[in-house]
């Protein structure tokens, strides 16, 4: 059985004394709870994390990772670097790396790539925007960026990731897929992989990510393919994110 996955992505968001506050409460929480946690603040904050999350039960994530090794790529962070703070995941082609930095399904698999080279679990992030949604884009949408990752790595490399399906209209607008909505494309992911191989695709977690509150949580996750969220405005709050943890329980 796949157990559920709540991971925190806080966005550009943080200081080092709301860090300390909210890192405290969340692993003070952790042992009560009967899913797996995660984090992913930003870089600057990676070592107060790793410091905080230590002998927890709260796992440590960044955002993003660039696709290169080393080199002379001014501002960029490789997969080594952040498996030497302690991450366990990353997070790969989120809607907004996609949409407003430009990054092509072919940059985001080879993200994926690198990030698995390190050791590092990728959460893959799906979704299609408002427009390609009410053009009955989504199935065409989901399974082009999925198909990346598969046609680069192949099928047996999801084992060792997540997905999370995040549609892109549903994010940080208070507008959230439907448990029935999100549960249609979820089981759609499912299936594109399982047409390769079904024992993977079994085991393959995927999270709901868009507007995910304590209020709706419980709904989505009661969904058969949808195995935890991917949290962002309320991942900053500790009560709401904790709230959410517990639904997920």
């Amino acid at each position: 059985m796949r157990k559920k996955l709540v991971a925190g992505n806080w966005k550009m968001h943080g200081t080092l004394m709301q860090n300390s506050a909210l890192l405290a409460s969340i692993t003070a929480a952790a042992p009560t709870l009967d899913c797996e946690l995660a984090v992913c603040p930003p870089y600057p904050y990676l070592a107060q994390a790793q410091l905080a999350l230590s002998g927890s039960l709260v796992a440590l994530g960044a955002q993003s990772v660039s696709e290169h090794e080393f080199g002379a790529f001014t501002g960029e962070v490789s997969a080594s670097m952040l498996a030497e703070f302690g991450c366990a995941y990353v997070l790969i082609g989120h809607s907004e790396r996609r949409g407003i930095f430009g990054e092509s399904d072919t940059v985001v698999a080879a993200k994926f790539e690198a990030a698995q080279k390190a050791g590092l679990c990728p959460i893959l992030c799906l979704g299609e925007s408002l427009s390609e949604r009410e053009s009955g884009l989504t199935a065409q949408v989901i399974t082009r960026q999925l198909s990346a990752i598969l046609d680069r790595v192949g099928v047996a490399a999801m084992a060792s990731a997540v997905v999370a399906y995040e549609p892109v209209w549903a994010i940080g607008t208070g507008m959230t897929a439907s448990p029935a909505q999100a549960q249609e494309v979820h089981a759609a992911i499912r299936a594109q992989v399982a047409v390769l191989d079904a024992g993977v695709a079994n085991g393959l977690r995927i999270l709901y990510g868009g507007s995910v509150r304590p209020q709706n949580a419980e709904d989505l996750f009661g969904q058969p393919d949808i195995d935890g969220g991917l949290i962002g405005g309320a991942a900053l709050v500790a009560d709401d994110f904790l709230k959410i943890c517990l639904a997920a329980g």
